[in-house]
C-alpha cells in the first residue's frame, strides 16, 4: 500500500507542476487512481512540505515552491 501512496504522490506533483493550481477535485477527476489513495498521497505530500491545500470544501492545491 505505501508503494501505492508514493507513486500517486509522484502522479500528484507531475500534475500540479504542469497545472499550477487546482482544485482538490480536479485532481480526483484527472488522476485515474481510487479518491482514498489520492487523499493518502495527497496528505503524505503536504506532511513533507511539497503542497499547500488552501480554503474549503474544495481544497484549492498547489505546489510549494522551495
Amino acid at each position: 500500500m505505501i508503494t501505492e501512496v508514493g507513486i500517486v504522490a509522484g502522479d500528484i506533483w507531475n500534475y500540479l507542476d504542469k497545472h499550477g493550481k487546482v482544485l482538490l477535485s480536479e485532481i480526483v477527476s484527472n488522476i485515474d487512481q481510487p479518491r482514498d489513495i489520492i487523499l493518502m498521497s495527497l496528505g503524505w505530500l503536504a506532511r513533507e512540505g511539497h503542497v499547500i491545500l488552501e480554503g474549503q470544501p474544495d481544497y484549492i492545491v498547489s505546489l510549494r515552491k522551495h
